[in-house]
């Protein structure tokens, strides 16, 4: 739907609308509709925006949950019709507030299995049992959950809270319990890469493994018990895992580890250690603000207080993230890593080199007003 070429099919003019399930006679659905996989979230959110199904929607008795039931069976029996033992799950926010009555006689349970997804650590787990119970009614057979270990706790988040994922899935496996026997049919354990198709990366791969590790084991155990904890230190490599903070340094030798431990280390130190020189040091907020780099002024003693910290930050951060970009270029595709670090690690690096070249310039531009070397009297 965002390539030009199937344009049409957009239930709007905007490229991320969803799918019109309305479309011209004579043209058939793209291939992505086939996908087992079936989202029904942020991709029909904006259903019924388009002319047609605006024009839809003003017939007598036609609501935004007709549209949708609708265009999920003509969907569901196109991919059914070509590929007969495929189930079709579908991601289940447009279901959960049609009324009984209405999803029950849409004929959508016997085509689709729901996906019930809630990515939080405090799951209303009552609240799940009785939308299990509601569909049950509606007449699914089969349920499936999803949970996450990365990719949901912030659009731009770059290091995993294992703590986080972990009560998540664990709360998952109390919902399977409480909830109508034999219908959960399996946990979809996700990891998001990103938010939707617009918004910048989350966590990369190599940082939520251990994250995957530890909801992994645990949801196949039920539960976080030391034996788990013990087998996921052994997986990963790793002597002491962390679950309530952020993975240590340098922890693990795990494929990927390399990364998580440079990623570690720059998401935790990098902004924090350039906005306390710049924001925070005497020197820099005192006798070379702002107004001082705008206009090169600074007194050489400054030079002195303020240059060798600056230059042996921007020289230690340089090599790391360089060392990082070639971790990651072993991994990742070009766009990717160039995406990330921009994201990242740039922007306190181009601060810095911003600082140093202030600095250079004002040096050479000759002696400036003598400040005082302490308060005024």
């Amino acid at each position: 739907m965002r390539a030009e070429p199937w344009s049409w099919t957009r239930d709007g003019l905007w490229p991320e609308q969803p799918c019109c399930p309305r479309p011209r006679r004579g043209q058939s659905q793209p291939p992505c509709a086939l996908r087992t996989r079936w989202p029904a979230d942020t991709q029909v959110y904006y259903l019924g925006e388009g002319e047609a199904s605006r024009r839809w929607l003003r017939q007598e008795h036609n609501t935004k949950a007709r549209l949708c039931l609708s265009h999920m069976k003509a969907v569901a029996c196109h991919v059914l019709a070509r590929h007969p033992a495929t189930t079709p799950l579908v991601w289940d926010d447009m279901l959960r507030a049609i009324p009984e009555d209405q999803l029950a006689a849409s004929g959508v349970p016997q085509l689709v299995e729901p996906v019930l997804w809630d990515y939080g650590a405090d799951l209303d787990i009552h609240g799940k049992a009785l939308l299990m119970e509601k569909y049950r009614r509606c007449g699914f057979l089969r349920l499936w959950a999803a949970s996450a270990f990365k990719g949901a706790t912030g659009a731009s988040q770059a290091l995993t809270p294992i703590e986080h994922h972990l009560r998540n899935n664990v709360q998952w496996l109390q919902v399977a319990a409480s909830g109508p026997a034999d219908m959960l049919q399996g946990i979809v354990l996700t990891g998001w890469q990103r938010y939707d198709h617009f918004s910048v990366l989350c966590e990369l791969l190599p940082v939520g493994i251990p994250s995957l590790a530890v909801c992994l084991q645990s949801l196949l155990h039920g539960g976080f018990t030391e034996d788990v904890k013990a087998r996921v230190e052994n997986f990963l490599g790793i002597s002491s895992l962390e679950i309530t903070d952020l993975m240590s340094e340098g922890a693990g030798s795990f494929p990927g580890s390399d990364i998580l431990a440079l990623v570690t280390h720059v998401g935790l130190h990098l902004r924090s250690s350039v906005d306390t020189l710049l924001e925070r040091d005497r020197y820099v907020t005192g006798w070379f603000s702002p107004y001082h780099r705008g206009r090169k002024l600074i007194h050489p003693v400054m030079v002195q207080h303020i240059q060798p910290q600056a230059l042996s930050l921007l020289a230690r951060w340089s090599t790391l993230v360089q060392e990082l970009e070639a971790a990651l270029h072993r991994v990742f595709y070009p766009d990717a890593v160039e995406e990330w670090l921009e994201e990242n690690a740039r922007p306190s690096l181009q601060r810095l080199r911003a600082l140093v070249q202030d600095l250079r310039e004002a040096a050479g531009a000759g002696p400036s007003p003598s400040p005082h070397s302490g308060q005024d009297p």
